[in-house]
């Protein structure tokens, strides 16, 4: 309890936190007398949250007490670095409907078919919502227990009970904390609860997932202080009229940042993607075709072959159009320019479209030269060579600048029956490779007519 002091009128009840010798409201004088209130902690700081350990040594810590475990999904275990660490707290956002709810609830009848205790917290539906959203998705875990309740306290309450090993709270804006009196999605409800949970799962080594909404721009709702607060940060994206959805990690404390887990959205649920190489290339790609290129990229130690196709037509208006879609439209304006200045291709006069295809987000400097050679490719109305595939950084000089994990992208193109690879020639060594031809390029210049020469 705080105590709090003020000065209250003894005619009148006026109150004011400082003494005055004559009362604004009475008129009287010398009526002020200095009184005490006690007041009750905010959640977010109470003595109760702490948890009494002493310091111990880090060499006599048991590895044992942090070993993780299987979620049984394995694209969520490969974005969690192997799997959930015991007590950590992950907060898992996207836009409405990508699919988080049903991940989630994907993700408690896997644990509990493994024997895993489990227990669901919805904020935004009933108990009959949730077992028809169950069948739906043909979910029927012995295991999982469901309960919907805002009130953070009577979770807290639950969780100690039943002694769950992973919970789930969907979603954390519509969590409260009565104490605090303010609305449900205010800054302070989701930082005081997200506190609250997070203090709930070092103490209990309750494996707590947190559901999250999105603002317009895309980032999650609530202060940012949410996502240092949490141990590790998932978002979940994807097209809105694409079936593919991409699992990623933000942030993680226990593990690399870089791999990412690839679902497809059926109605029977998410299913996991385990060749999204395939799943990427919409044809086959042992034919030719204008303006089109496949570029290898690379997803944290994932490679992945993905496609980009560009149009280039002549513009019926005074300036020409550009428009990019799933690649960034400012490195597709900077390689235009390369394109211009140095190879001479006169694009002022050109439309010119750029995508990729799949409604894969492409974000990494390797894909310059995958869209140079499609731009090229479809100015020049000639196909790119048979079984080709170029990856590599475009730099203003025109240089062909070379890239990470060039050996990984390399191997993957060969397991697809690629035999051609166009790669930055500095630091290349052509003999590491068999069953397929390293062709060296050092110029876009020297790369575009190597990527179109009949």
């Amino acid at each position: 309890m705080l105590k709090k002091k003020f000065f209250a009128c003894l005619t009148c009840g006026y109150q004011t936190p400082r003494w005055l010798g004559r009362c604004p409201d009475c008129g009287g004088w010398n009526t002020l007398m200095e009184k005490v209130q006690n007041e009750k902690i905010a959640a977010g700081v109470r003595s109760n949250f702490a948890v009494s350990e002493k310091p111990c040594l880090l060499a006599e810590i048991s590895p044992d007490e942090g070993e993780r475990f299987s979620t049984g999904i394995g694209e969520l275990d490969r974005v969690l670095s192997g799997g959930v660490v015991p007590g950590s707290l992950v907060l898992l956002g996207g836009d409405p409907g990508i699919g988080k709810s049903t991940l989630m609830l994907q993700l408690v009848a896997q644990a509990s078919t493994a024997g895993k205790s489990t227990l669901y917290v919805s904020g935004e539906e009933s108990v009959s919502q949730i077992h028809m959203r169950a069948s739906r998705l043909k979910i029927s875990g012995a295991n999982v227990y469901v309960v919907s309740e805002i009130n953070v306290n009577n979770i807290e309450e639950q969780v100690k009970a039943l002694s769950p090993e992973i919970v789930i709270v969907d979603s954390i804006q519509t969590i409260i904390n009565p104490e605090l009196g303010s609305v449900p999605g205010s800054v302070n409800q989701i930082r005081e609860c997200t506190i609250q949970l997070m203090r709930l799962a070092k103490a209990t080594k309750t494996s707590i997932f947190l559901v999250g909404h999105v603002t317009k721009e895309g980032i999650l709702a609530g202060p940012r202080l949410l996502e240092h607060i949490v141990d590790t940060v998932l978002y979940f994206e994807g097209e809105k009229y694409q079936s593919f959805r991409i699992l990623r990690s933000l942030k993680n404390r226990f593990g690399s940042t870089n791999e990412i887990g690839i679902f497809e959205m059926h109605e029977g649920g998410l299913e996991e993607v385990s060749d999204p190489s395939l799943f990427f290339l919409m044809y086959h790609h042992l034919e030719t075709v204008i303006g089109a290129a496949v570029v290898p990229m690379l997803e944290g130690t994932r490679p992945l072959l993905v496609e980009i196709q560009a149009l280039v037509t002549p513009t019926g208006f005074g300036a020409p159009r550009r428009m990019a879609a799933g690649v960034d439209y400012n490195r597709v304006a900077l390689v235009l320019a390369v394109l211009e200045k140095r190879v001479g291709l006169q694009l002022n006069s050109y439309d010119t479209y750029v995508s990729a295809v799949g409604g894969v987000r492409v974000v990494e400097p390797a894909a310059d030269l995958g869209i140079a050679v499609a731009v090229a490719s479809s100015f020049r109305d000639i196909a790119v060579a048979n079984k080709m595939v170029v990856s590599g950084e475009v730099s203003l000089t025109g240089e062909i600048r070379p890239v990470f994990g060039l050996e990984r992208r390399i191997r993957e193109a060969a397991q697809r029956g690629f035999s051609l690879f166009l790669a930055p020639g500095s630091g290349l060594n052509p003999s590491l490779f068999e069953g397929i031809t390293i062709k060296p390029v050092y110029t876009l210049g020297q790369a575009i007519e190597l990527a179109l020469s009949r």
